[in-house]
């Protein structure tokens, strides 16, 4: 049983940003020496989030509309009567798009479907440099 970590670096602007990290996981999982195991990986924060969609310039804004349907900035959180920070919004969209993801590893690759990618999403009304800890464990 291998067991490999590291951590990758994204530096995302403010609102709702987002960036594929798809090549990346798959070069650890090169560099991790795994064929058949579980990638896992988590944002560092709570205003962060890592999902999977299709990385194209359409369903991306569709993403980014919905999240802000769902949880829209502009109305008040109680968090913002504690902080005074204005981003009461961002948490909430954090927290339900959530902070992992884990992905089969099959044969050396990530077991996605061709036009799914995983991207990091930053949901704080300023600009975060978001750090993803990633572990790939298997044989």
């Amino acid at each position: 049983m291998k067991i490999y970590s590291c951590k990758i670096e994204k530096s995302l602007g403010a609102g709702i940003d987002m960036e594929d990290i798809t090549s990346e996981l798959q070069a650890n999982i090169l560099r991790s020496g795994v064929q058949h195991g579980l990638l896992t990986a988590n944002v560092i924060g709570s205003t962060g989030s890592l999902t999977t969609i299709e990385y194209e310039p359409g369903v991306i804004q569709d993403l980014k509309d919905a999240i802000q349907r769902i949880a829209p900035e502009g109305i008040p959180y109680k968090h913002e009567l504690a902080w005074h920070d204005g981003n009461g919004h961002s948490h909430v969209q954090a927290a339900l798009l959530g902070p992992s993801i884990a992905i089969s590893v099959c044969n050396g690759k990530m077991a996605l479907g061709r036009w799914q990618q995983i991207v990091v999403i930053n949901h704080d009304n300023r600009a975060r440099t978001r750090k993803i800890a990633v572990t790939i464990i298997g044989e």
